[in-house]
């Protein structure tokens, strides 16, 4: 698993790229990271932004918790519905 860096120094770089002359393979060098690793996080940036299409990182975490939500309430209806079945076997209507 790749290192993770701090948001602070993904900002830092992010900017020293944008304001930058030298070439992306150059700034991401200079940092010590990889190209691909940059121009992601460059990407990131326009999606956050608004420069380019994308869910951002609040959309993200929303949908994450959203999902969870949705499987812990599909867990409990299953739950549920297990029960009714159970506690209607007991019961003979005459």
């Amino acid at each position: 698993m790749p290192k993770a860096f701090p948001s602070e120094f993904r900002r830092d770089v992010v900017a020293v790229a944008r304001q930058s002359d030298a070439p992306i393979s150059q700034v991401a060098r200079d940092f010590g990271i990889s190209e691909s690793c940059l121009q992601r996080w460059l990407k990131l940036d326009d999606i956050e932004e608004g420069r380019r299409p994308g869910v951002t990182q609040s959309e993200s975490v929303a949908l994450r918790e959203a999902n969870k939500r949705i499987r812990l309430l599909e867990q409990e209806n299953e739950v549920l519905r297990r029960a009714a079945v159970y506690l209607g076997r007991g019961v003979n209507p005459k």
